[in-house]
């Protein structure tokens, strides 16, 4: 303990600039969770997939038509609000929302929404497979 102590003491800028990145990281995250939307990468994107959940890209319908994911639902975000109806009976089930480059993709009202981390671009850069 008495060395950390003389660590602290004779490092106060680099103690400093740990405090000041620790909280960059937690202001960050509290930001996101409380978007209520979670993102993930790829990797999780597909174990999501294989665990059922509904995928909706909400790109426009050309973009949607030259590559998406297997099974993705096009919603567009304009019009995701508007068809509540259409995806409210689901309620239960995970949501992954897409869009072109992870920005975009932010679906409120479900308890497990994800949003894909880098949208299809990410998902290209992966070299995950997309169907048209």
């Amino acid at each position: 303990m008495g060395q950390l102590i003389e660590f602290v003491g004779r490092h106060p800028y680099l103690i400093g600039a740990l405090l000041v990145s620790l909280a960059a990281v937690m202001f960050y995250e509290l930001r996101l969770r409380a978007g209520g939307v979670t993102h993930v990468s790829s990797a999780d994107a597909v174990r999501l997939i294989n665990r059922g959940a509904l995928v909706i890209d909400v790109r426009k319908p050309p973009e949607f038509g030259a590559g998406h994911i297997v099974n993705a639902r096009n919603i567009e975000l304009d019009k995701l609000q508007q068809e509540e109806d259409a995806i409210a009976k689901k309620k239960d089930k995970i949501l992954l929302a897409v869009c072109e480059n992870g920005g975009l993709s932010r679906k409120a009202g479900y308890s497990n929404s994800f949003s894909l981390r880098g949208g299809i671009l990410g998902w290209r850069a992966d070299n995950l497979p997309l169907v048209k």
